[in-house]
């Protein structure tokens, strides 16, 4: 049976091949054209499908928004039963069909055309891809023929072994959609900052999340300055439990003492430590990172230093709050 599973596989990558091989071939053009539509869409982008293709279309939709063009699904049926009001001037549809002779998608055609919005087709249509205007002497489906830009989804054969669930081909659907989700999201200078800003929540938002929101702040910020006096500082750390204190003059940092700085002192000068003022204590250049930083950031930055705090500071060097190699355990890095 383990030879099943493997010939199925080796199907769909020859799709996925062949695919490939059109995008960067005769498909090329079209495929530019559909790319330039997307990007230049005022409103949203529409994806709509019928059964399998309408699982297909689902994720393609959720893709393009999860990178930064804004996109929907919709249904043909509840579209015919007052859903297609969600399609307005501006936007862009998107049809998935591999036969391009889905009824339910062929009756929302006469409103798309009345709206004057762009369609662009995945069919099965062996026609390399196919943009407004340009002529073919091949038969070609409704879907495709209506559509300002076809896109050629056609495979040599399904996977099943009766050649008739959908699968190579929805496969080659789906990585067509990633292809031009992905391709869309490098246009628009789509950056890791943005697609955090998408994610916020789950594993991923966690692995994600920013340093202003874990780092201490307010009254729970260990803070002296440089006349304070080393018995206050100790009462200081212990008090806010980060075993380490910010070092302020006005609300500038210009220094820290940390757990490691005070047993380092102890055993250079004993009891004569506790004469000290935090100014003379402290160490002098304490690493620091933005708020606005990643997690990652910090957590990378704490195992090049070999430190488990780091400073948060705005432009101007004011103390915005400080960040514990324990609240990184909660997103999941450490």
């Amino acid at each position: 049976m383990k030879h099943i599973g493997e010939n199925v596989v080796r199907i769909e990558a020859e799709a996925l091949r062949a695919l490939a091989d059109r995008i960067g071939g005769p498909m090329a053009e079209a495929f530019q054209r559909a790319v330039d539509l997307l990007f230049g869409c005022a409103g949203r982008v529409v994806v709509t499908g019928m059964g399998k293709s309408g699982l297909i279309a689902r994720k393609i939709a959720a893709t393009f928004s999860s990178t930064g063009t804004p996109a929907l699904y919709l249904h043909p049926v509840d579209a015919m039963h007052g859903d297609l009001g969600m399609v307005v001037r501006g936007d862009v549809v998107l049809a998935l069909s591999a036969s391009g002779e889905t009824e339910e998608i062929l009756q929302l055609l006469a409103t798309i055309k009345r709206l004057r919005v762009p369609l662009i087709a995945m069919t099965g249509d062996e026609i390399g891809g196919k943009s407004a205007g340009q002529s073919s002497t091949l038969e070609i489906s409704t879907l495709a023929a209506a559509a300002d830009v076809a896109l050629d989804c056609s495979i040599a054969q399904e996977a099943c072994a009766l050649g008739l669930a959908p699968t190579a081909s929805t496969t080659t659907m789906l990585a067509l959609g990633d292809a031009l989700a992905v391709t869309l999201s490098e246009r628009r200078g789509f950056k890791e900052e943005d697609f955090a800003n998408l994610h916020p929540g789950g594993k991923l938002g966690k692995r994600l999340a920013r340093v202003e929101s874990l780092m201490h702040t307010g009254e729970a910020l260990p803070c002296v300055t440089r006349q304070t006096k080393m018995p206050d500082v100790i009462y200081e750390m212990s008090r806010k439990k980060l075993g380490v204190t910010a070092v302020l003059e006005g609300e500038r940092l210009v220094g820290i003492i940390s757990d490691g700085d005070l047993r380092r002192l102890l055993e250079k000068r004993g009891k004569d430590v506790m004469d000290l003022t935090a100014g003379e204590a402290m160490t002098g250049t304490p690493k620091t990172i933005g708020g606005g930083e990643f997690a990652a950031t910090a957590l990378a930055l704490m195992e090049e230093k070999k430190i488990t705090s780091l400073m948060v500071v705005d432009g101007s060097g004011r103390l915005a709050g400080i960040v514990h190699l324990h609240d990184l355990w909660t997103t999941e890095l450490v």
